[in-house]
């Protein structure tokens, strides 16, 4: 299957008009990924832009957004030109899109530099006492990997607001680069990862709240393992909540430092 990356502009100002219109504030709460795939769903129908990424400043009007898409910028025009509404079609600039095919088979032993934001999350396979709040949680819930990270490594269960424990030397980087490297693993290894965003949010699934779990941004350098997987891999995303703003593995050159050396 081909992978076009797809690049355009995005209005904010009538985004959140027209998610306001939709009703997608639910509760007091407003989870922007979430509108934009149903924004996503209706100009292109579900999956056709995903994994995408969404860079958004609350300074300015203008947003960008990145995704991954099987069809190419013309052909996605074509379609939203066709049944595209109109208060949609105010928020993308359809006619500025803009898309390049990525490659089908990359080589291996390739580094490249890599932007990725994961909601780094396990699901539990038996049920876990939170000893810190003293209630349970039952099997298959989504919790923080770094938060099941220190409460199996505390034997207390007790941690600060912060998640830190004095008999762990884990920090969030290391385990998130850990959950990374899991999710690649035989596709690629994970030569360096930084964790250079966090912070916890509120997600709305279907007609209510979804988890509240972990938004964090990995940056770093890999080297792809398995050439075919490693493409699929770009078209399919990372992690869980991929349709939903996560998982988009957007590639970069190297650290500079390994190149000079």
């Amino acid at each position: 299957m081909s992978c076009h990356l797809v690049h355009t502009q995005v209005d904010m100002q009538n985004f959140n008009r027209w998610a306001g219109a939709r009703g997608l504030v639910r509760r007091g709460n407003f989870d922007q990924e979430f509108a934009f795939h149903i924004l996503l769903s209706a100009l292109f129908g579900k999956g056709a832009l995903q994994p995408f990424r969404l860079f958004a400043s609350e300074r300015r009007r203008s947003a960008t957004l990145y995704a991954y898409s099987p069809s190419d910028a013309g052909q996605l025009q074509d379609l939203a030109a066709t049944v595209g509404t109109p208060d949609c079609l105010e928020v993308l600039s359809i006619g500025a899109m803009r898309s390049k095919p990525m490659p089908s088979n990359f080589a291996e032993g390739l580094r490249l530099g890599f932007d990725l934001r994961v909601r780094p999350v396990r699901r539990l396979g038996d049920a876990l006492q939170n000893k810190q709040s003293g209630k349970t949680m039952s099997k298959g819930s989504e919790v923080d990997a770094y938060w099941l990270d220190v409460v199996r490594r505390n034997t207390d269960g007790t941690c600060d607001g912060e998640g830190r424990v004095s008999d762990s030397s884990r920090t969030r980087e290391a385990v998130y680069s850990e959950w990374l490297r899991e999710r690649l693993s035989g596709i690629a290894d994970i030569e360096t990862c930084r964790l250079s965003g966090f912070r916890r949010t509120r997600t709305i699934r279907g007609d209510g709240l979804g988890p509240e779990g972990p938004d964090a941004k990995l940056q770093g350098v890999l080297v792809v393992r398995d050439c075919t997987a490693f493409a699929e891999t770009l078209r399919s995303g990372v992690g869980r909540h991929r349709a939903y703003g996560y998982g988009m593995l957007l590639l970069r050159p190297p650290t500079m430092e390994r190149l000079q050396q």
